[in-house]
């Protein structure tokens, strides 16, 4: 008896998700960044200025930890494809792999031996395989709660709106609750170290309760069958990797947009301080890095609708060169350098652009795993969510080891409260505007090549089910 042609709204993997359902799932992603946003913003400041690590081996070490996680990610993506855990495939890692994470969290922001390397390594190291344990897992739990397009779009934005939310509470909330925890009222001196390792402990801590709440609210229902899954090997990565075009360009696009963020994001901190000379503004230009959101997130599906997916890239990396080349500009100009607010402006634009762009990306995944399953009938999320975990921490390693290096190049000195050459402030500034603007015509030129329109992908996911309601009804 041959099979009826599903519509979006017939087909099995087509799910609706509540309201509480897209929360819950969102939360997962608020309470990761909780602790990503202080590693990605604050843990080089801390590790320099406080824990007492020259900047070039600082670096070093940040590439080391990523040349780490290449190895890392493959192993859990395919692991967490090829296990069925009793808690849940996918969802069981938020508890399993954030209580570990957790603890980590908490002692890399610990100063009790000072100025070690061993120590930073072994905390550092683990910090990061903990969080591919958790963050793998999550991106294939958003790739399984449904195949409905419109839907991913609507949890891409409730997801990047709470992401963009831990973003703001570290952002503003850290800088801000360290110096009051500070004895001397300091962010950046060894006698802040204590109120450094108070704060992280705050923010793990309520990051595990978040993805607690992430655990309780989310299902699996759009997963590979348990017989296909028992083949999944780690080599599977590498097949996917070469015959899946629209991946490629994806994990591209994720090497460039995390590396600019995070040399932008990590360079915020020493631009205040040294270049605008305003440390107790620092909480605010940092949120500004974030407010944006909670404006323009919950309007990208109807921005998508308007001018369709590829314009709105465009578009908002197109605003957030303008924002870096405005923060250059009233850096070099001499009667601008004393005006706060125009460097607030700046960053704002910046942000906007940067959080609309970067924080839709995401949506990309599920179509990328859908497209792979059409053309070689295998839901491998674990697979390709390790894939894109490698690129993203490729990126994130660029982030990491270039400030250190630039740092050291223009003779940035370590030594707490001196004011930076003019050699220096350049190179921060380079960090700061310049080397992100670059990344981002590049990742304009890269998501170009993107092919998944939504008609496109609206049609693989059709044929995908109509097999598999063929296969049932045979």
């Amino acid at each position: 008896m041959g099979a009826k042609t599903l519509t979006t709204s017939e087909a099995n993997g087509f799910h609706k998700l509540s309201a509480v359902q897209q929360v819950g799932f969102a939360s997962g992603d608020l309470a990761q960044n909780l602790i990503y946003q202080t590693v990605s913003m604050y843990l080089l400041i801390f590790y320099t200025n406080v824990f007492g690590i020259p900047s070039a081996a600082a670096a070093l070490m940040f590439l080391i930890v990523r040349i780490v996680d290449v190895i890392w990610d493959p192993i859990v993506g395919a692991m967490v494809d090829k296990r069925n855990p009793s808690l849940g495939k996918y969802r069981s890692y938020l508890v399993l792999g954030g209580i570990p994470l957790t603890g980590f969290a908490i002692l890399c922001f610990w100063n009790g031996f000072s100025g070690s390397l061993l120590y930073a390594y072994i905390t550092y190291v683990g910090l990061s395989m903990c969080y591919t344990l958790v963050n793998v897992p999550y991106g294939a739990l958003n790739a399984s709660l449904t195949r409905d397009t419109h839907e991913i779009t609507k949890l891409t934005s409730t997801r990047m709106f709470f992401a963009n939310l831990g973003g703001l509470a570290v952002a503003y909330g850290v800088p801000t609750l360290v110096k009051f925890l500070s004895p001397d009222g300091n962010t950046n001196t060894a006698a802040s170290s204590g109120a450094w390792f108070t704060t992280m402990t705050i923010y793990a801590i309520v990051g595990l309760a978040l993805l607690i709440f992430c655990y309780t609210q989310t299902r699996e229902r759009v997963v590979m069958a348990k017989k296909e899954a028992e083949n999944v090997r780690v080599s599977d990565l590498w097949t996917e990797f070469l015959r899946n075009r629209p991946l490629r360009v994806v994990a591209l696009f994720f090497i460039t947009a995390f590396a600019m963020m995070a040399i932008s994001n990590t360079a915020g901190s020493y631009y205040m301080i040294y270049n605008v000379s305003a440390p107790d503004m620092m909480p605010y230009f940092m949120a500004l890095g974030s407010v944006p959101a909670f404006i323009f997130m919950p309007m990208v599906p109807a921005i998508k609708r308007w001018i369709g997916k590829k314009q709105m890239f465009y578009a908002f990396l197109s605003v957030a060169i303008v924002g870096m080349g405005l923060l250059y500009a009233i850096s070099v100009i001499p009667a601008l350098k004393s005006q706060i607010w125009l460097v607030f402006v700046a960053q704002f634009v910046k942000s906007t652009g940067v959080i609309v762009a970067t924080g839709y990306m995401w949506a990309l995944i599920p179509e990328v795993i859908s497209y792979g399953e059409h053309t070689s009938g295998r839901r491998i999320s674990g697979i390709v969510n390790a894939l894109t975990g490698i690129f993203y921490k490729a990126g994130m390693a660029l982030g990491g080891v270039v400030p250190g290096l630039v740092l050291a190049f223009v003779g940035y000195d370590e030594t707490n409260g001196v004011a930076q050459s003019a050699q220096a402030q350049h190179g921060i500034l380079w960090l700061v505007a310049v080397i992100p603007a670059i990344l981002l015509v590049v990742a304009m030129f890269i998501i170009s090549k993107y092919e998944l329109d939504d008609d496109v992908i609206d049609r693989i996911n059709l044929e995908i089910e109509q097999r598999a309601g063929s296969g049932k009804q045979q």
